[in-house]
This record gives C-alpha cells, sequence and structure tokens, in this order.
C-alpha cells in the first residue's frame, strides 16, 4: 500500500536516483547521513516495501525506489507549479525557468528568446543549458529542467519523443535539410538537387540524431551512405566541405548564422526531410506563469522560421 508516501521520501530517492549514494544524496539535500537514513527507514516501514538496497557504502534502487523515482520529476514539476502559482498568481513577470536546447538552437533561437524575454518580463530569469534531444529530454523527465527545446526526424525509429509519459508536446516550426557541396561540384550550379544522385560521395555526418537522420534518408533513395568524416560542429562541416573531402546533409537552422566559405554551395533536397523543432515541458507545468510566458515568448520568436523560412544560404 502506499498511502505513506509523502514528498519528503520523493525527494530523496530522486536524490539517491541523481546521487548514487545516501551519503551524497544526505549532502544534495542538506541534511545529516543519519537523519537521511532514519527517515529512509520510517518510510520503508509505512510503505510495507523496501526502497533501496544498501550494497557495502553504496545504495542502489529497489524496483518499488524506481516506481518512485520514475514519477518524481513528474510529482516535484506539480509542486513547484502550484507553490509558483500561487506566489504569482497575478504576476507573469518574475520567476525562474530552466531550459536546455541543441546547438543550433543556441545561436538562434535561444538569443531571440533571451531578448524578447528582457523586453516584455524584466523580472523573469531563464537558465539555459545546451543539450542534444535525448539529454534535454531525461533532464527534463527528472526535473532538473522546465523546458526542453528538441528537434526530431520524420520517421526516426530512434525518436527521442517516443514513449514519454507526462510530457506535454508544441510543434514550432519545420527546419529544412540542405545539400552543401564543395565549389566546384558537377550539381554545385543547380537548385533544388535529388538525393538519389549522389549515391557515389563520400559524406560528413553530424551527431548521432542527424547521422541516424542521414542514413535513413539515403536508405529511403536505396543507398547507404559512404561516411568519411563526422563532426557535430557546423562550422566544422562547412570547412570540410569547403576542403573537398565530403558534402554533408545539414538543417537550414544550423546554417543561419554561419559564413559559408567563397565556393562552397548551400541547396534545397528532395524529398523533403524537414527536422521537427519543438518544445517540450511537463504536463501541468505551462500553469506556472513564468513557464507559459516563456512558452509564449518561444512561439512568437520562433514565428519567423515557422511562416518564412529563411532563403539565405540557398544556392548561389
Amino acid at each position: 500500500m502506499t498511502e505513506g508516501l509523502d514528498l519528503h521520501t520523493v525527494r530523496i530517492i530522486r536524490a539517491i536516483a541523481d546521487a548514487g549514494s545516501i551519503t551524497a544524496a544526505a549532502e544534495a539535500l542538506g541534511y545529516s547521513q543519519p537523519a537521511l537514513s532514519q527517515h529512509l527507514r520510517r518510510a520503508e516501514h509505512r510503505l510495507g516495501v523496501p526502497l533501496v538496497l544498501r550494497i557495502g557504502r553504496s545504495v542502489q534502487l529497489t524496483e518499488a525506489g524506481q516506481v518512485v523515482a520514475r514519477h518524481s520529476g513528474t510529482i516535484l514539476a506539480a509542486l513547484a507549479a502550484a507553490d509558483s502559482e500561487l506566489g504569482q498568481v497575478a504576476d507573469r513577470t518574475t520567476g525562474t525557468v530552466r531550459m536546455a536546447g541543441f546547438p543550433s538552437a543556441s545561436s538562434t533561437i535561444v538569443p531571440a528568446l533571451m531578448a524578447r524575454l528582457a523586453a516584455d518580463y524584466p523580472g523573469l530569469k531563464l537558465h539555459y543549458t545546451e543539450a542534444e534531444p535525448p539529454e534535454a529530454l531525461a533532464l527534463l523527465s527528472h526535473g532538473s529542467i522546465d523546458i526542453a527545446l528538441t528537434f526530431s526526424y520524420p520517421g526516426d525509429p530512434s525518436d527521442p519523443h517516443s514513449d514519454l509519459a507526462g510530457v506535454s508536446l508544441t510543434e514550432l516550426f519545420a527546419d529544412p535539410m540542405r545539400l552543401v557541396l564543395p565549389a566546384g561540384h558537377p550539381h554545385s550550379t543547380e537548385g533544388t538537387l535529388d538525393l538519389a544522385d549522389f549515391h557515389t560521395e563520400k559524406w560528413i555526418a553530424g551527431c548521432p540524431l542527424c547521422r541516424g537522420h542521414l542514413l535513413a534518408a539515403c536508405g529511403a533513395q536505396g543507398f547507404s551512405p559512404r561516411i568519411t568524416h563526422a563532426t557535430d560542429n557546423s562550422v566544422a562541416v562547412l570547412g570540410l566541405v569547403s576542403a573537398g573531402v565530403g558534402i554533408a546533409l545539414q538543417p537550414q537552422l544550423a546554417l543561419e548564422r554561419l559564413d559559408v566559405p567563397d565556393g562552397t554551395s548551400i541547396h534545397p533536397v528532395a524529398p523533403d526531410n524537414d527536422r521537427r523543432v519543438r518544445a517540450a515541458y511537463l504536463v501541468g507545468s505551462a500553469a506556472v506563469p513564468a513557464i507559459d510566458a516563456t512558452l509564449t515568448a518561444l512561439q512568437t520568436v520562433t514565428a519567423a522560421w515557422r511562416d518564412q523560412p529563411s532563403q539565405r544560404n540557398n544556392a548561389s
């Protein structure tokens, strides 16, 4: 029976799951190790099941402990939402929002979002960290952040958004893919290019999700790309393409703030395989005024990408 479960126990189990030991969890929560151990014993007695297994100086969550840890992110986020809403019921302009986003968003979407929030809600603080979608969604599920700015590719079997529990998704915009060619390439003076025409090329791959998309997109055209280099740095990708060591498939957003090397050409590609950019947040957390204001501002600043996809960096 679980009528004895309390928020203090939820916080402790979350801390143990994150820290890996009772001692480290106690330090993170600001308690003494004996006090935390005593609370755990009382909680296990009330619940009638063990929550942790003590193995030497370390601990391991039992199945019951894993159940509590799995739900802890949603529980603690809901508590924070209620606490924030009670304290700011008439004020959307204060509070702290924690966000994680992927690298190409860091130089495009995030600066615009910060500028918008600074202008509209000067009392609202945005704490930002960079993380690829799988890591960002894990941080969200653990309650470590409030909003995850993510992307996914159509038909991707490893889509990190699959089987998410307790998470809401807001579609922001479609980010078109571009084929990057070096100077002198036979197709460099053309417009939209057919991906199937590049089955004999050497390819430069990106991050794990982008690499998976490259494999899937080429596979759908009947060939497996010959990947000779890999980097998740778009500046490096352009440098490698410019040096003539390969070609690359890059999202438009990743090219927005870059100076394209002379002679390098950027092309729309067929068939369309745009990646979808999304905002993810825990169910119910949009009731927090600061999170709601941030999500609203995020939709505003991404409207330019949604309604008027950039034509910069197209073939020239």
